[in-house]
């Protein structure tokens, strides 16, 4: 297996290595989990992708989430992103999928607003638009990194609230629907989560954030708009240009991400697994302590 690094300061294509490999063979899961701790993007290309190999894949990584209420694949582990309509067309652009692919264009990490987060997400590109509809990704490990010493330490002590409706609302006031609003009430979590395996520590934000624990709510909004704006200063961030039989899988602990605009016109269909972090991953040091979420 080869590692080529790609972006600046992190991510890294594998070659010479397939998901096929990494699901059945242990050295390369091995391989490719060192990689995936070490630069948090991993690009693969030319895959032959079904959904069952992806989902093996993925499981070689942890237990795969079970797709939220309100999102197209609700109750299977794969989350269809997409804007074609059961007629085969491409959806108008004030469509609820139209809806839902801008509020992807938003900064964010996976599953932040979940009970349980996610580690790390697997997507695959099945139809891409003739040009646009690119992934973005900056790291924020490196972000972390570049804070000074005093404000690293604040964060590693402070908790910030995560709230699906919130980034939804952002796009349209309704894009949330009251189903999804009941099943996915705000969660709080450490602002730093430490990597396990290294010891490094990253921002852990997204626009699903909106309140600090014990912060007034204009002193946490204004931390937040600045912790992502350093996290996405210009020149940090790694483009995915994508091309059919493309996987990438991010490490959603120390990386955000956003889809880039296509044309409104072009059809794009992508499928994701998402897999959940567990107490080896670091989840442990994330929640919130009872006597914090007493007060």
């Amino acid at each position: 297996m080869d590692i080529v690094p790609l972006g600046p300061g992190f991510v890294a294509e594998l070659r010479g290595v397939t998901l096929a490999d990494v699901a059945s063979d242990d050295a390369a899961y091995a391989a490719t989990r060192a990689a995936f701790e070490q630069h948090s993007v991993l690009v693969f290309r030319s895959q032959q992708v079904t959904d069952e190999l992806q989902l093996a894949f993925s499981r070689r990584f942890g237990p795969p989430e079970v797709t939220k209420v309100g999102s197209h694949g609700t109750g299977t582990h794969f989350v269809i992103l997409s804007t074609i309509g059961p007629d085969g067309k491409v959806v108008p652009p004030d469509h609820r999928l139209s809806l839902r692919s801008k509020a992807n264009q938003l900064w964010h990490t996976d599953s932040s607003f979940k009970s349980v987060p996610a580690l790390t997400s697997i997507l695959s590109a099945r139809i891409i638009p003739a040009r646009g509809g690119e992934t973005e990704y900056v790291s924020t490990r490196l972000a972390f990194e570049r804070l000074d010493l005093a404000l690293r330490n604040k964060l590693e002590n402070s908790f910030a609230w995560h709230d699906y409706a919130h980034s939804r609302s952002q796009i349209a006031a309704d894009l949330a629907t009251p189903e999804e609003r009941a099943a996915l009430p705000p969660q709080c979590w450490r602002m730093v989560w430490k990597n396990p395996a290294n010891g490094r520590g990253a921002i852990y934000l997204a626009s699903h954030a909106y309140a600090i624990q014990g912060m007034k709510a204009e002193a946490g909004k204004k931390l937040i708009e600045e912790l992502m704006e350093t996290a996405t200063a210009p020149d940090t961030s790694y483009m995915h240009q994508w091309h059919s039989g493309d996987v990438v899988m991010w490490d959603n602990r120390a990386t955000m991400h956003r889809g880039r605009p296509w044309p409104a016109h072009e059809p794009r269909l992508m499928v994701r697994t998402t897999i959940s972090a567990t107490e080896a991953d670091g989840l442990d040091t994330m929640r919130l302590p009872s006597s914090q979420a007493a007060e």
